[in-house]
């Protein structure tokens, strides 16, 4: 099974820039249009969060109208940017999303098991996942322990070293640790919202943070680094899962770069 991953679109309405520079409603045209020119077409879409910037139901209309070129069925996560009863209405269509609460969910209907877990506390830009939330997590992982698993969340679980990032990562995460590492079938946790691939050991698996299909957050990581991005390398992730060999992680460039040339 191959799973791709396309993560912070930071979708805007038709003809509005994000942040004023980046045209990230075309970029995330070209990252769909990059995962169908593949030379093996995805089975599965992850989108791990901030699908739009302000959460408005017009930016939400586009991501979809923008979705529907695509093929590839897909699974959703909301975002510190999403507006979580705006995502819920427009994605209404998705059977596995709750009718309420908290965005939690589980698709156990492939070769892989798939848990999007809701870390975005309304209107925060930190992560957090409630007591409440853990209880749910760990009930769900309960229902299946050797099934190979990938977890969902929008927010990094652990520090990744650039100051004005982790102010925002996802909060107190001991219980979610201690849920997670008693699953040892968690092939991997996929996050966001760092706009960059970073990988750690966590929890007794690894978690994978996915680039932006619009902008890249610089890496800076002295103490008062200020806060700095970049319009690319714009990239997604793909997820090879094989029964006999198990789950690798390739970062896939997004964009025209020179060649093929005939050597490896």
């Amino acid at each position: 099974m191959l799973i791709a991953q396309l993560s912070d679109p930071h979708i805007r309405p038709e003809g509005v820039l994000y942040q004023g520079v980046a045209a990230s409603n075309q970029m995330f045209a070209e990252a769909l249009a990059h995962l169908h020119t593949l030379d093996r077409v995805p089975d599965l879409l992850l989108i791990t969060g901030d699908l739009v910037d302000e959460g408005r139901p017009e930016e939400y209309a586009m991501v979809r109208e923008l979705l529907s070129a695509s093929r590839i069925p897909f699974l959703v996560i909301p975002g510190n940017h999403d507006h979580r009863e705006n995502f819920r209405i427009a994605f209404r269509d998705q059977p596995y999303l709750p009718a309420e609460g908290a965005l939690h969910w589980c698709v156990d209907d492939h070769p892989v098991r798939f848990i999007g877990l809701d870390s975005c506390p309304v209107g925060k830009h930190h992560g957090h996942v409630d007591a409440q939330a853990v209880e749910w997590l760990a009930h769900t992982l309960a229902q299946d322990t050797a099934k190979p698993t990938v977890l969902m969340l929008h927010h990094p679980p652990f520090i990744s070293g650039i100051p004005y990032m982790d102010i925002y990562r996802c909060m107190e995460t001991q219980q979610l640790e201690e849920v997670v590492r008693r699953a040892p079938n968690v092939e991997l946790v996929l996050c966001g919202h760092v706009h960059r691939t970073m990988l750690r050991r966590w929890a007794g698996t690894v978690v994978c943070s996915c680039p932006s299909t619009t902008t890249e957050i610089d890496l800076q990581l002295a103490a008062d680094a200020p806060p700095q991005s970049h319009i690319g390398p714009r990239g997604c992730m793909l997820h090879l899962w094989d029964e006999a060999h198990g789950m690798v992680s390739h970062v896939s460039h997004i964009g025209a770069f020179a060649g093929p040339y005939g050597f490896a």
